[in-house]
């Protein structure tokens, strides 16, 4: 049986209030709050980040054999994305990283060929939705990443979702474009697309549950995503599934995050479907696709570590309008006084690429010291070549000391600087994202997260930081800063 083995899903910390956009451009922004990511995301680390959540059980690095990267926002062109993913997962070289990018019907493709592959393949779907102030895309889009592992019993992990039937109709017709380099997408007419895609999106479904031989009333949970709101709803009023098996589509808590939409409603299902129901994915854009799947026996054990809904309940207050305009950079903040940051240099990035990207350790296999970043030479008992590779990217720490930095060159000061001490031994000096100032405190448990620590002559430097433990297990729980006791130091 082929289907799928592993999902995870990535929703940005902080959140933007569209209610604010409304107060500073004097408009009417809507209710309800998007996704943003943050200054030091892309969707490449968010790529990473839900990816991680997907491979985190049963061995799964081992056995991926491809993986594909969909974005209609890549980092970076010409240059392979997906690649900076496979070095962050720690994936084996021979492992296929491909991109499929330059539009949002590229998530579609991606999980089609992800389901239709003999080998275990690994599909993420981020994006990232800008667009000019105050426009639909910036108050109506969101940002976030989803990940899917494809494969069957043979690879050694369990279905926890039956590919029942998959069908794509495909169409060529104007209905949103962006030039290369344009800051925002143009839309033709509303209602003139809304009639195709409803049209295309009945024919899909009909062939999905043809070659599935179920009904319309077999469906369970009925995902529709795609950037066209009106065609969305109109597919959900009208395609004839029972009314209680309609899905939220989650805009109003995250918005819509383009590419990564189908993959972030996807594992809301996931996240909380009965063993043995069905769950259709409609997927709208320059056509219409449909993924039909059955969930087994196995899903309630091997669901995703970090649930959509609850990545949704831990958002942040909403950050300032001007504070998301300056992290998209449609406003420039005056910079520190300091000499502008340099891009990171290719010959020793690609010989750390272990430490660099999967943020891996040494162990001295004599004395059991661990070395932070790793080195030949033991600094506790000075053995040389003694050292064992240590994944670190799952291990928790305390933070030991702080600083609040307020001139460091950053897209949002201050930055906050934290010395971490590990579960386990050693210790390390990096950046905490994801937090505000309160959140620096000695005694504070964070976790590492992969992203962009700044992007330099066109060069984006990735590296992994510390974000406070805010979705962590039951023992966790007991863990609290020790107020007592702080230390803050201005530059």
């Amino acid at each position: 049986m082929a289907g799928l083995i592993a999902y995870g899903a990535h929703v940005p910390y902080h959140r933007l209030a569209r209610a604010d956009v409304g107060t500073v451009l004097g408009t009417r922004a809507g209710k309800g709050t998007r996704a943003v990511a943050g200054y030091d995301e892309d969707t490449t680390s968010m790529a990473v980040e839900a990816a991680r959540g997907a491979l985190d059980r049963d061995g799964l690095r081992s056995r991926v054999g491809q993986l594909f990267l969909a974005t209609a926002a890549p980092a970076y062109l010409d240059k392979t994305n997906a690649t900076a993913v496979h070095a962050a997962l720690g994936l084996d070289e021979h492992v296929l990283a491909a991109d499929m990018t330059g539009s949002v019907r590229s998530g579609l493709g991606a999980l089609v060929t992800a389901a239709r592959s003999p080998v275990p393949t690994l599909t993420i779907l981020s994006d990232l939705r800008t667009g000019l102030p105050g426009g639909n895309d910036e108050v109506a889009g969101g940002d976030g990443a989803a990940a899917f592992v494809f494969g069957g019993h043979r690879n050694g992990a369990p279905v926890i979702a039956e590919l029942l039937a998959h069908d794509t109709v495909s169409d060529e017709f104007l209905d949103r474009w962006r030039l290369p380099g344009a800051p925002a997408s143009r839309v033709w007419e509303e209602r003139f697309a809304e009639e195709i895609y409803v049209s295309l999106a009945d024919n899909a479904l009909g062939a999905a549950l043809e070659q599935a031989a179920l009904d319309i009333g077999s469906i369970d949970h009925f995902v529709v995503a795609g950037l066209h709101a009106r065609a969305c709803a109109s597919v959900r009023r009208t395609a004839g599934v029972r009314p209680e098996a309609v899905t939220p589509d989650l805009t109003g808590a995250i918005g819509n995050a383009g590419t990564a939409q189908p993959g972030l409603l996807l594992a809301d299902v996931l996240d909380r479907a009965r063993p043995g129901e069905v769950v259709a994915l409609v997927v709208l854009g320059d056509g219409a696709g449909v993924l039909l799947l059955r969930t087994t026996d196995a899903l309630p054990a091997h669901r995703g570590a970090r649930p959509v809904a609850a990545q949704i309940a831990a958002g942040s207050a909403p950050v300032p309008y001007a504070t998301y305009l300056s992290w998209r950079g449609l406003l420039d903040r005056e910079p520190p006084r300091r000499p502008d940051p340099e891009p990171p240099y290719a010959p020793p990035a690609h010989r750390r690429t272990g430490w660099k990207y999967c943020f891996v350790a040494s162990r001295c296999e004599k004395c059991g010291t661990r070395q932070l970043p790793p080195d030949r030479v033991c600094a506790s008992c000075r053995s040389v070549d003694t050292m064992t590779d240590e994944p670190m990217q799952h291990v928790r720490g305390t933070v030991a000391t702080f600083t609040v930095d307020r001139l460091a060159h950053t897209p949002s000061p201050p930055m906050l600087v934290v010395v971490v001490d590990y579960d386990g031994g050693g210790r390390f000096r990096c950046q905490l994202t994801d937090a505000t100032e309160a959140d620096a405190v000695i005694g504070a448990r964070v976790e590492m997260t992969f992203r962009r620590t700044v992007t330099a002559s066109g060069v984006h430097n990735y590296f992994w930081k510390a974000r406070p433990v805010r979705m962590g297990d039951s023992s966790e729980s007991s863990d609290s800063p020790e107020t007592g006791e702080t230390e803050e130091t201005h530059r």
